[in-house]
């Protein structure tokens, strides 16, 4: 099992950041929220994800650093749930949407539940 999270996993094309604004379908188990939209990657990955905490929540950037070093790593932890479970290409941004400063244990436990729900949507839609 792969527990990295390499460069070519994260998202940084703006065009496909806009369209997951757009366009994206969006999963949440409070406090976090996944917006996801199906595309092909020109490197064949099957997940690419970029992550964000809001300034409007959190206005010192020590703190967005830190809540979004917490998401990557629980992406990190647990990207072998999506690997697994789709057989689909998507671009995905993960967002932390709370004031409370949850503990890395309580955030990644949430992690697993959205991505268990994100699974059984996709699913669904399929």
């Amino acid at each position: 099992m792969d527990f990295s999270y390499p460069k070519d996993e994260k998202l940084k094309s703006r065009k496909i950041i806009d369209l997951l604004f757009t366009e994206g379908k969006s999963v949440a188990k409070f406090p976090l929220r996944l917006v996801y939209i199906e595309t092909p990657f020109d490197d064949n990955k099957p997940i690419k994800i970029g992550v964000s905490v809001s300034k409007k929540n959190f206005k010192h950037a020590v703190d967005r650093n830190y809540f979004k070093r917490v998401l990557r790593e629980c992406y990190r932890h647990n990207k072998h749930i999506l690997l697994e479970n789709t057989d689909r290409s998507f671009a995905i941004l993960f967002f932390y949407q709370t004031k409370e400063r949850l503990s890395f244990h309580e955030i990644n436990e949430k992690t697993i539940q959205l991505f268990e729900k994100f699974i059984k949507t996709v699913e669904v839609e399929k």
